[in-house]
C-alpha cells in the first residue's frame, strides 16, 4: 500500500515508538506496594495499558476500591514515574532511523499519548529530541481528553502546520485505531506493540507493520 501526499504522521508513544511497558509496571507496582495491595505481573500491566493511568488504575486496583484511593496510587505511580533513578524505557529497533529519515524527507512528526501530558512531554523529548515535532499527552484539567477523543489530534495538527487529510496515524491499540476513524484518516498499526494482531483485526485494524522500515516504504 502506498499513501500519497502524506505531509504529517502522528504516533502513539508507549508501545509504538517506545518499549515502556518495564517502567509502567515498576511504578504500578510502586503505588500497589504503598497501598499495601499485591503486586501485578508485567502482563496484567502490558493487557491494560492505552487509555491512560486513570483507567489503568481502575483496571488493575480491587473492584472495591474508593475514588480517593484511586487518585492516591495515580498519584503514587506519577511520583515513581517521573523520578525514575534507572529508566528501563528504550525506543524500538528501527525507530530512531525511521524518524532520521522522515525528516529528511521533511515528513512533520507528532506524538499523541494517553500519557499525562508531562509525562509524554518528557519522554519524547529525552528519546527523540527534535526528531519529534511536537508531543501531546492527555490533560483533562486543560480540555485535553483521552484518545480515541480527537481534540488532542487537532491541536498536534495544528502545531505541525499541516492538515489532518494529509495525515497517517501510527499506533498498537484498538484506541489508536478508533482515534483514526474518528478524524477520518488512515491507521498503521504496528505489530511490535502490546497488542496481538489478531486482537487489533477484531478492532478494525485494517493496516499492519511489522518493522518501522515498512511505514517508510508505504509514503
Amino acid at each position: 500500500m502506498k499513501f500519497q501526499n502524506i505531509k504529517g504522521i502522528i504516533f502513539d508513544l508507549d508501545g509504538t515508538l517506545l518499549d515502556t511497558v518495564d517502567d509502567l509496571l515498576d511504578s504500578v507496582n510502586y503505588a500497589f506496594n504503598y497501598l499495601n495491595l499485591p503486586l501485578k505481573t508485567k502482563d496484567e500491566v502490558r493487557t491494560n495499558v492505552g487509555f491512560g493511568i486513570y483507567k489503568l488504575m481502575q483496571k488493575l486496583l480491587p473492584s472495591n476500591v474508593d475514588d480517593m484511593t484511586c487518585n492516591l496510587a495515580i498519584e503514587k505511580f506519577r511520583e515513581y514515574y517521573m523520578n525514575l533513578k534507572t529508566s528501563k524505557t528504550k525506543p524500538y529497533e528501527g525507530i530512531i532511523d525511521m524518524l532520521i529519515e522522515l525528516k529528511k524527507r521533511k515528513i512533520k512528526t507528532g506524538v499523541l499519548s494517553n500519557k499525562f501530558d508531562k509525562g509524554a512531554k518528557m519522554h519524547t523529548k529525552m528519546f527523540f529530541n527534535d526528531l519529534i515535532d511536537y508531543a501531546q499527552g492527555e490533560d483533562e484539567y486543560m480540555g485535553i481528553l483521552r484518545k480515541p477523543s480527537i481534540k488532542g489530534l487537532n491541536i498536534v495538527v495544528e502545531k505541525l502546520g499541516v492538515e489532518l487529510k494529509n495525515c497517517i496515524f501510527v499506533g498498537d491499540s484498538e484506541v489508536d485505531i478508533q482515534t483514526a476513524k474518528n478524524a477520518l484518516i488512515p491507521c498503521i498499526s504496528v505489530l511490535w506493540g502490546l497488542k496481538t494482531k489478531e486482537f487489533l483485526i477484531q478492532s478494525g485494524g485494517e493496516i499492519f507493520v511489522n518493522s518501522p522500515s515498512e511505514i517508510l516504504n508505504m509514503i
